[in-house]
């Protein structure tokens, strides 16, 4: 895009210099445009993608701590501010241990509201577990 030269103090404002103007406003138009690639559909509400929220955070679960196959260990995460619908949240694990007892567990979400998710997740085997998960949540903004 090209940039228009600021005028100099005094300066009569000439038909070139207005055009310049006008062309870069629509420059600008052009490329904050609603066309279909700068929109995004979320629970089947169309809005433009610029004006979605994404939260997208790490949160430790355990460091070093032993853990037992068939144990569930519960956490949640409060958005810092709410959505006006629930939104659509993705979590997955990482084994921040780099161990087998760490890559062997099972992330499920169990409640989404507005302004918090809440998770479990199921250790599938006996050992020491390090690990943090992923939160992402994409939504309309309150």
């Amino acid at each position: 895009m090209a940039r228009v030269p600021l005028p100099e103090r005094g300066q009569p404002l000439d038909v070139s210099y207005i055009y310049s103007l006008a062309q870069a406003i629509n420059d600008i138009a052009v490329s904050v445009s609603d066309g279909s690639n700068h929109t995004s559909k979320i629970n089947g509400q169309i809005l433009k993608t610029s004006n979605a929220r994404f939260v997208a955070i790490t949160q430790q679960v355990s460091s070093g701590e032993e853990a037992k196959a068939g144990d569930i260990k519960t956490g949640d995460y409060t958005f810092e501010s709410a959505f006006k619908y629930p939104p659509v949240v993705t979590i997955s694990p990482v084994n921040v241990g780099m161990n087998d007892e760490g890559a062997n567990v099972t992330v499920s979400v169990k409640e989404v509201t507005t302004s918090k998710v809440i998770y479990s997740v199921r250790y599938n085997s006996t050992g020491t577990v390090s690990m943090s998960v992923n939160i992402i949540a994409i939504g309309v903004p309150n």
